[in-house]
Parts: structure tokens; C-alpha cells; sequence
């Protein structure tokens, strides 16, 4: 739902980085019933990161939470690729321009090779936006879906 490029980086992210934005992760998720997940690999296997992202999306069955409102963050370090995928539920309530500011946000702080720090600034819009329209629910919600960083080939 949104597309960006940005410059190479030999070590796309440290062990703290990591365990920063996995942070940011579960600090989101605290305010909404919506879930959110990073996706990093190396290589794009489409030339469209918008169609990976859809596809890794299903693969993580994130289509599969109650409200239908999860997030995928989709990087491909090596072939300066990324995209947000938001699912049925959070993408009828933001339409195409929340996509696209998102990714805006993030390709800037790319492009000054700050990638966990994009990343981080990304996914707190996320959890606010999924506050707004999916607010926690103490009585119901449950972490519907991990919220480790998952690394592909």
C-alpha cells in the first residue's frame, strides 16, 4: 500500500536496534487490539514491494486477526525496497494516503541511513492510528500475533 526506496547499509540492523523496535512493537500493541510486525530480508523477489508485502502479509496470516486490522512493515535491505501493508479493517478506516505519508516518513529517515529509527517512528504512527480507530480492550484483547522481528533469506 505504499513503496519506497532507499540507500544501502552492509548491517541493516544491530542486536539493540532490533530489540529497540521489537520494543516499539509490544509499546504500540499496548494501546490497540491491532497488531503490528516488521519483515526484513535481503532481496525483493518482485519488483514491487507493495506485492511482496501482500504476499509475506498472507504468508504471516495476518489476515487472520478478529478485527482484520494488522500491519506489515516490509524492508528489502539489499534491493533498497520497502511498503506498509495494512489489512481490510485499519485500510478502510485510513485509505491511501495514510499509506503513503507513512512511507514518506520512513524513506526520510532512510535516506539518512537511519533505519532502526525509521522503523521505530513507523510503527508508533501505526499504534497510534490503530489506537484511534482499534482501541485496547482490556477484557478482550490478546497479542493475536508475534511481535519479534521476522528475518527472511
Amino acid at each position: 500500500m505504499g513503496f519506497l526506496s532507499f540507500g544501502k547499509k552492509q548491517n541493516f540492523l544491530t542486536h539493540d536496534e532490533t530489540a529497540r523496535i521489537v520494543q516499539s512493537i509490544r509499546d504500540a500493541e499496548k494501546k490497540t487490539s491491532g497488531e503490528v510486525r516488521v519483515y526484513v530480508e535481503s532481496r525483493c523477489k518482485y519488483l514491487n514491494a507493495v506485492d511482496r508485502a501482500a504476499e509475506i502479509f498472507w504468508q504471516l496470516q495476518m489476515d487472520r486477526t478478529l478485527h482484520r486490522n494488522g500491519i506489515l512493515v516490509y524492508v528489502a535491505s539489499l534491493d533498497h525496497q520497502a511498503a506498509i501493508w495494512g489489512d481490510d479493517g485499519i485500510h478502510q478506516k485510513t485509505g491511501e494516503l495514510f499509506w503513503k505519508e507513512e512511507v514518506d516518513k520512513l524513506l526520510a529517515l532512510f535516506r539518512g541511513n537511519a533505519y532502526a529509527d525509521g522503523i521505530r517512528l513507523v510503527v508508533d504512527d501505526l499504534g497510534e492510528t490503530l489506537h484511534q480507530y482499534f482501541p485496547y480492550e482490556a477484557k478482550t484483547d490478546k497479542n493475536e500475533l508475534p511481535d519479534d522481528i521476522v528475518f527472511g533469506d
